[in-house]
């Protein structure tokens, strides 16, 4: 009588060594294309048949292939193009049939664009000025269909922080406030701290150069024991300078300077440093920072709008401390792709110029997309 044996799911002669079985076709699942140049795809292992030491996916056209566990990432594929992929499995002994094809997919197109993310300023304090805005510029690219978040961040109130502003992945971080009894805050760039005559109130820092990315610098300090000035708002480009301390009248120290930027075909400067308030007020940083209070008068101003400029910090007096400003986002990219503002945000578009256009975005939270 003949009696059969079973190995691996495959019947076999008895007193027959067996070989190894070839891997039978996996089950494809589907096929996602995650950016211009790569996809992953799925598949299910087959029940029966040898068992699989490596699984490679092939695309057509092309023939790219990759290797891995489900999904499998395949690169190297070419942008704006129709693939299709199959999967097959190879152990010891043989590479096995491959699964019939994927769905088919279409590589998106990357589009290169130059960014400007502008935090809100951070508000003057008693006597502190606020810190800029964290300012970040460089160029990523984006995928023509996908949408991407946009924030604007708003000013600091007084003594209050500004917010952060947001393009995708990138965030800049809102200004410190000044030093209003407690310290300045921390921020893209420091507050200026405080001194009264019993506690140095201390100054805010920023995300310095020697961090990255940076994005602005630190406050400076009040200026000395029982002199009630303050230090200016730290600047994107300068840190703020330190409350003047000596004979009165006393002023207040300057904020640091902020940073230029042409994105606009025009060159602008953002991320100012509030001046410190004192006998005199601190002048403001470059880039709209507030002049800080005399201790008299209500001189201080607010942080520029849409420049993330840090408000002027109070005088003794009468000097009231003034909010910060709003941040801005603004992008560039070829006069080929036209952008679209989702609900939430506010902004425009620029005609084509030199090549280029540029999306202005001054307040909201929402997201753009390109085609």
């Amino acid at each position: 009588m003949t009696i059969l044996a079973s190995v691996n799911n495959k019947t076999v002669m008895p007193g027959i060594t067996p070989i190894a079985d070839v891997p039978d076709a996996p089950t494809i699942g589907a096929a996602t294309a995650t950016s211009a140049t790569t996809a992953t795809i799925a598949y299910t292992a087959a029940a029966t048949g040898g068992i699989v030491t490596t699984f490679t996916a092939t695309s057509t056209p092309g023939s790219i292939t990759a290797t891995g566990s489900s999904p499998i990432t395949v690169t190297g594929l070419t942008a704006n193009t129709s693939y299709t992929f199959k999967v097959k499995g190879t152990n010891a002994t043989a590479t096995g049939l491959e699964s019939s094809a994927s769905n088919s997919i279409t590589t998106p197109t990357a589009v290169s664009v130059d960014y400007l993310v502008v935090a809100g300023g951070g508000g003057g304090g008693t006597r502190g000025g606020g810190g800029g805005g964290g300012f970040r510029t460089a160029t990523t690219e984006i995928l023509v269909g996908t949408l991407y978040t946009v924030t604007v961040g708003g000013g600091g109130a007084i003594n209050a922080n500004g917010s952060d502003s947001v393009f995708s992945t990138v965030t800049s971080t809102g200004g410190g406030k000044g030093a209003t009894n407690t310290n300045a805050g921390n921020g893209g760039s420091g507050g200026g701290g405080y001194d009264d005559s019993i506690t140095n109130y201390l100054k805010g820092s920023g995300n310095t150069p020697s961090t990255s990315p940076s994005q602005g610098n630190d406050g400076g300090a009040g200026g000395g024991a029982d002199r009630y000035t303050g230090g200016g708002g730290g600047g994107a480009n300068a840190a703020g300078s330190a409350g003047q301390s000596g004979a009165y009248p006393r002023a207040g120290g300057a904020g640091g300077a902020g940073t230029a930027s042409s994105i606009t075909s025009s060159s602008v400067t953002y991320s100012g440093g509030g001046g410190g308030g004192g006998d005199t007020g601190g002048a403001g940083g470059a880039g709209r920072g507030g002049t800080g209070a005399t201790s008299a008068t209500d001189t201080a101003t607010p942080g520029g709008t849409n420049r993330g400029g840090g408000g002027g910090g109070g005088g003794s007096g009468a000097g009231v401390p003034k909010a910060g400003g709003s941040g801005v986002v603004i992008l560039k990219y070829p006069d080929t792709r036209t952008i679209s503002i989702g609900a939430g945000l506010t902004g425009t578009e620029s005609a084509a110029s030199g090549g280029f256009k540029r999306a202005t975005i001054t307040a909201g939270t929402g997201n753009v997309s390109w085609v």
